[in-house]
């Protein structure tokens, strides 16, 4: 296992992993205003998000062309059981808390801001 706490850079700012067991996985997501995480969704990892600071859109749902957007403000909860198409947009600097299952390598990215996807037409939400 490697060690906590550790910070990870992304393109859009920066995860700090603070718990990590074979059973479940902390994380403080800080996204920079204006950036977006890429359109995803997970086949094993369960997530679930509280807003800490700042606003995000977040877009979700079981198919990239039927998504729901909606608001985040401090205080509001997030949960992204498997198999839910996700994108989160920081509408002002935003620090979110993540606690999911141990996969994190379990990302299928169907668009991306910063070239990290592959399909030949991806949905642009």
């Amino acid at each position: 296992m490697t060690p906590v706490p550790r910070r990870v850079e992304k393109p859009w700012g920066h995860e700090e992993i603070w718990a990590e067991t074979p059973r479940y996985v902390g994380k403080l997501l800080v996204v920079r205003a204006g950036h977006r995480l890429s359109l995803q969704h997970h086949e094993k990892k369960d997530e679930s998000l509280r807003v800490l600071h700042g606003e995000v859109r977040v877009w979700h749902g079981t198919a990239p062309e039927q998504l729901s957007v909606e608001i985040l403000c401090p205080g509001a909860v997030l949960h992204l059981p498997p198999g839910t198409i996700h994108r989160f947009e920081a509408l002002t600097d935003v620090e979110l808390i993540e606690v999911s299952t141990p996969e994190l390598d379990d990302v299928v990215r169907h668009a991306d801001d910063y070239g990290r996807a592959a399909p030949s037409s991806p949905p642009r939400p």
